[in-house]
């Protein structure tokens, strides 16, 4: 079905990995096509709870838009949705996305581990917005969410200046949530999915809608989101189970799906 990307299910886990290592897995029209018909797909998927993106062979996870396609691009074409818009839907994803960044994350590429909720790297990896050198600016959610993600300065000074850090000091500045050594990654990942798949369905939802939306708007209205979603967890019937399962000193029993 697709050229440029692969999708695997397993259980409550899609896997969406970038297949273009000739190119260090750069993002064309037609990859960034394929992107968004496979995650529309996903997204209505009732049984899956997590979305892996990651890309293929371990020099790149994306190196970036495709610059043979931009070097000819128009002025009034960047008004289109396109890579944003498509970066949006991934963030604002009722599942949990997670970027497993084996290779380089430049540009675009950045962009897209950025607008995922978790994000593991390789201690290997280079991670940064070069887009400066081209004199153009990171237009597909980079300028705003790196800058809510590790502060206003040290983003100034990633933008500004192109820096590529490694995975061990994304890790530091928090712009990854962990940083590990190439052959630890699968393991990593796997670690984090089963910790989020032992959670209770409904109370994840609930816990990333709340972070997402209450960070940009004022603390009353995000305390009052908070209380409401809370509202709604203590009806669910996770929540009793979580609770007898916690006074029963035994593990919880949550539907996955």
């Amino acid at each position: 079905m697709f050229q440029n990307i692969k999708v695997e299910i397993r259980d409550y886990v899609a896997t969406i990995t970038i297949d273009r290592e000739e190119v260090r897995n750069a993002l064309n029209k037609d990859t960034l096509n394929e992107l968004n018909i496979a995650f529309n797909d996903l997204e209505a998927n009732p049984d899956l709870r997590i979305i892996v993106i990651t890309g293929a062979g371990e020099r790149a996870f994306v190196a970036g838009a495709d610059i043979k396609e931009l070097n000819h691009r128009t002025m009034l074409e960047n008004l289109m949705p396109g890579m944003q818009a498509l970066y949006r839907k991934i963030e604002q994803s009722s599942k949990v996305t997670i970027a497993i960044i084996n290779g380089n994350a430049l540009g675009g590429g950045c962009e897209l581990a950025i607008a995922c909720d978790l994000r593991i790297a390789a201690n290997h990896a280079k991670i940064g917005l070069p887009e400066l050198n081209l004199a153009i600016i990171p237009g597909a959610g980079g300028t705003q969410r790196l800058t809510r993600m590790i502060g206003k300065g040290r983003a100034l000074e990633m933008i500004l200046t192109g820096k590529l850090i490694d995975g061990s000091e994304a890790m530091r500045i928090g712009l990854v949530t962990q940083a590990v050594d190439s052959d630890k990654l699968e393991e990593a990942a796997e670690e984090l999915i089963n910790s989020i798949l032992s959670k209770g369905t409904l109370a994840v939802k609930l816990a990333k809608m709340v972070i997402n939306k209450g960070q940009d708007v004022d603390l009353d209205t995000a305390l009052l989101l908070e209380k409401m979603a809370q509202t709604i967890a203590f009806g669910s019937e996770e929540k009793q189970e979580g609770m007898h399962a916690f006074l029963e000193k035994r593990k919880p029993s949550y539907h996955k799906g």
